[in-house]
């Protein structure tokens, strides 16, 4: 799953990072730094894919 979410995070990085976590505050930064400079959007995006769990936060396991 995480291929995915890295793969849609390298198209539009919030969408990778709203998979992973939510509507949190790293949403809300990645949508920034997406808006301010496409590639520090990814970058961000793919940090949080690669060191979050397989599960978004809150969910039931």
């Amino acid at each position: 799953m995480d291929i995915i979410r890295i793969l849609l995070a390298i198209v539009f990085p919030p969408l990778g990072v709203f998979l992973q976590v939510g509507l949190g505050g790293q949403f809300w930064l990645n949508v920034i730094l997406t808006i301010l400079g496409y590639i520090p959007g990814i970058i961000h995006a793919v940090y949080i894919i690669i060191t979050r769990g397989d599960s978004p936060k809150g969910a039931i396991a």
